[in-house]
C-alpha cells in the first residue's frame, strides 16, 4: 500500500481528530497558537504627534493631493526590465521585421535594410519597454512620503514582525539592522514589540535627508528634545566588516528601490551575512513585490558561499510552511501572495481613516530547526485568502507543508470541533493544524 501525502504530519483519520491539547495549548479558540494576525494598527503615539509637528511646520502646499500620486505611483511601479531581457526582445523584433522586409522586397536588395530595420527595433523597443523613474529623496519628497506611507508602512512591516514575536517568545533581540530604513518604521516597530531587549539599532539609508527626517521623529519633531527611542545610529551605508551582525535585519520596501537584479542579490547576500536570527523582508503585495522576494527566497536557500562565516543553514520561517518552490509562481495565471493589514492613516486633516494595506513579506531563520519545534507542536499550512464561513462549514485555500495548494472546507464532522472552531476564527495570513490529502479531495465537494 502507498503511503498516503500528508499536508501535516498527524495520520490520522477523520474519525480521530486532534486532541484539543495537541494543537490549542489551553488556548481558546479566537487565539490559537496559528493566530498571527492584529487587529487595526494604530501607530505609537509619540511617532504619530512627531510626524503631525514635522508636517505642519513643514507647511507642505497640497500635500494630501501629492501623498495619493506617490502612494498610487509607488504601487504601480514595476522592475526595470533586464538587460538580457532587452536583448532577447530586440532579437525577436529583428528577426520579424527582417521577414516582413523580405516578404515586400522578394525580388531586390535593398542595401539600407540593416539600418532601417534597427531604427524600427529600437522604435519598438521604446514604445513597448517599461520606463522605471527613479526616486531622489530629498526633504520634500520625504515629507510627502511620511503623509503616504508612514501609517501603511509601519502595519506591513509590525504585521510582519509580529510573526516572530508571535511563534517565536524565546526570541529576545539585542540589536537591529534596518536596511533602507526611510522614516525608520522598522526601528518603532521593532520598538513596539522587543523595546525592552534591544539596545541597539543601524538604520541604513542612502538619503541623508530622509535619515534627518527619521531622527526628527525619534526627537518629536524637533532637533533638540531627547529622542524616544535611545541607541538609534544612522548611516548611508551598510557596514562593512561581515563578522559583524545583528539579531534582527529588516528591509521594508527596500529591495525594490534597487534597479537591477545584480544590484538586489548583493544586497540580499549582504543582509543575509549580517543575520544572526531573523531576516525580514517586506514589499508591496504586488506581483512585482511577491516576486523580488522570492528572488531573495531562492537566492538565499540555494547558494553556497566560498567563504562561510556563520554555518547555520537557513530555513523559511514565514509566510512559507516549505521550502520548496513557491505554488504560486508556478500556477498559471501567476497571482501574488500577498496578505492584509488593517491601520489608521496618518490625521492629516481632523479625522482618521481605517485603511487596509497589502503587502508580500518574507522571514528567513537562521535558528536551529529543533529549537524552532519547541514553539510548536504542529506542521503548519497557511490560509492565503479570505476565509469564507459558510453554515456548517469554512472555505480555505491554503498553502501546506508539502508545497501544494489546496482548496478545502473545514466541518465539524470532518475535523472534530475544535479544529472547525479554529477555522473560524482564522483569518488571511493564520496558520492551521490540519488535513492531510485525502480530507482535501473529500471536503472540496461541499463548497
Amino acid at each position: 500500500m502507498s503511503k498516503m501525502p500528508f499536508c501535516f504530519m498527524f495520520e490520522r483519520s477523520a474519525a480521530a481528530p486532534l486532541e484539543q491539547a495537541d494543537f490549542l495549548k489551553g488556548a481558546p479558540h479566537r487565539n490559537h497558537p496559528g493566530v498571527t494576525n492584529l487587529k487595526t494598527v494604530h501607530l505609537p503615539e509619540q511617532l504619530q504627534v512627531s510626524a503631525q509637528s514635522v508636517l505642519q511646520g513643514a507647511d507642505v502646499k497640497n500635500l494630501t493631493e501629492r501623498a495619493h500620486k506617490l502612494s498610487n505611483f509607488l504601487w504601480s511601479r514595476k522592475r526595470a526590465i533586464e538587460t538580457s531581457q532587452l536583448r532577447e526582445r530586440a532579437s525577436l523584433f529583428e528577426r520579424k521585421f527582417l521577414e516582413q522586409e523580405r516578404d515586400i522586397h522578394k525580388d531586390g536588395i535593398d542595401h539600407k535594410l540593416e539600418a532601417r530595420i534597427r531604427n524600427r527595433v529600437l522604435s519598438e523597443l521604446r514604445r513597448t519597454t517599461y520606463h522605471r523613474t527613479s526616486l531622489r529623496y530629498n526633504e520634500d519628497l520625504g515629507l510627502v512620503y511620511m503623509a503616504a506611507r508612514l501609517a501603511g508602512g509601519y502595519a506591513a512591516v509590525l504585521r510582519s514582525l509580529n510573526e516572530i514575536k508571535k511563534r517565536d517568545p524565546l526570541f529576545v533581540p539585542y540589536s537591529l539592522m534596518d536596511f533602507g530604513s526611510g522614516l525608520g518604521t522598522g526601528t518603532w516597530a521593532s520598538h513596539s514589540l522587543w523595546g525592552d531587549s534591544l539596545k541597539e539599532y543601524v538604520c541604513v539609508d542612502s538619503s541623508g535627508d530622509m535619515n534627518t527626517l527619521a531622527e526628527q521623529l525619534l526627537r518629536g519633531g524637533s532637533e533638540m528634545d531627547n529622542p524616544v527611542i535611545k541607541q538609534v545610529y544612522f548611516r548611508q551605508f551598510l557596514p562593512v566588516s561581515p563578522k559583524v551582525q545583528f539579531d534582527l535585519v529588516v528591509a521594508a520596501f527596500s529591495l525594490s528601490e534597487l534597479d537591477t537584479l545584480n544590484e538586489r542579490l548583493n544586497v540580499i547576500f549582504t543582509l543575509w551575512r549580517k543575520t544572526n536570527s531573523y531576516l525580514v523582508l517586506v514589499e508591496n503585495g504586488t506581483k512585482d513585490g511577491h516576486q523580488i522576494l522570492m528572488e531573495a527566497r531562492d537566492a538565499i536557500l540555494n547558494r553556497e558561499e566560498e567563504v562561510q562565516h556563520d554555518l547555520r543553514r537557513p530555513s523559511v520561517f514565514a509566510p512559507c510552511t516549505h521550502g520548496l518552490p513557491c505554488p504560486k509562481l508556478i500556477k498559471q495565471p501567476v497571482v501574488p501572495c500577498n496578505f492584509t493589514q488593517f491601520y489608521y492613516s496618518l490625521p492629516l486633516s481632523r479625522s482618521q481613516e481605517r485603511q487596509q494595506e497589502k503587502f508580500s513579506f518574507l522571514i528567513i531563520s537562521r535558528s536551529d530547526g529543533e529549537k524552532a519545534r519547541e514553539t510548536e507542536n504542529w506542521d503548519m499550512a497557511r490560509l492565503i485568502g479570505q476565509a469564507r464561513r459558510r453554515p456548517r462549514h469554512v472555505q480555505c485555500q491554503l498553502c501546506c507543508a508539502n508545497g501544494e495548494l489546496k482548496q478545502l472546507a473545514v466541518t465539524a464532522r470532518h475535523h472534530g470541533k475544535d479544529m472547525y472552531r479554529c477555522a473560524r476564527s482564522s483569518d488571511w495570513g493564520d496558520l492551521l493544524p490540519i488535513f492531510n490529502a485525502e480530507d482535501g479531495s473529500k471536503n472540496d465537494e461541499t463548497q
